[in-house]
């Protein structure tokens, strides 16, 4: 079953289009990647998917949901860890999950227990009485992933989710992302880490100036094209991640 389908997605900012006719669906269970470098268009699509921002034109939808017509429920079928960190600084790791919570009417008796069960699925219970400015780059970004499963998401929409991270700290949440996947929670997330797709995606678009050049499994790509997913990508758009 497709839990996203897009259908003529174009996006733009201006003169500038962001994201240009393209299709794709993704199907319930799996984890669906967008390659590419910054300026490809992947974070714009992204946010269309979770209601962010609407389309110039075409359709998507989400649970079958159009995202210009209900984006309250679909919002509150998602989770989305978003690039960023926008943590409050002024709140502990246990209030973080706490407040966050009423954004989905969770009641502070329910969200507490929650939270705790959160913190410790990310690995960071010994930590829930600290301020937020205390943690390390590692331990913010397990927590924003534990703020997004709060109202326990069908579909998780991750963006560049170990950017940044020391090799220890992005494995422990690849870790994490797996045991999600798992229990059958839809990932979709944006990277240029070609590791991290090879090692978490059942499929990949490659995308490139706001269109879609591929989508295929990470093997058949590199069966197909030969090298590893960054060799793909450069025989596919003449261009390095980094371009």
């Amino acid at each position: 079953m497709e839990i996203v389908t897009a259908k003529g997605l174009t996006k733009d900012y201006g003169p500038l289009r962001a994201v240009n006719n393209i299709d794709f669906e993704i199907l319930r269970g799996e984890c669906f990647g967008f390659l590419g470098p910054n300026g490809a268009g992947k974070t714009t699509a992204m946010s269309i998917i979770y209601c962010f921002m609407p389309p110039t034109s075409g359709k998507v939808k989400v649970f079958g949901i159009d995202v210009t017509e209900n984006p309250g429920l679909i919002k509150s079928r998602i989770g989305v860890m978003p690039q960023e960190d926008n943590l409050d600084p002024d709140l502990t790791v246990l209030e973080n999950l706490i407040v966050y919570a009423r954004y989905f009417d969770i009641l502070k008796k329910d969200s507490l227990p929650l939270a705790k069960e959160l913190l410790e699925f990310v690995e960071l219970s010994e930590k829930e009485n600290v301020n937020i400015k205390s943690l390390s780059g590692g331990m913010k970004r397990r927590l924003i992933l534990a703020r997004s499963l709060v109202n326990n998401p069908e579909l998780l929409i991750l963006d560049e989710p170990t950017t940044g991270l020391d090799p220890h700290s992005r494995h422990a949440v690849w870790d994490k992302l797996n045991h999600l996947k798992a229990k059958g929670t839809t990932l979709i997330l944006t990277t240029h880490y070609m590791e991290e797709a090879e090692k978490l995606c059942d499929r990949v678009a490659i995308m490139d100036s706001g269109r879609i050049v591929t989508i295929d499994t990470p093997s058949r790509l590199m069966n197909v094209h030969g090298g590893n997913l960054e060799a793909v990508y450069l025989k596919l758009t003449g261009r390095t991640l980094k371009e």
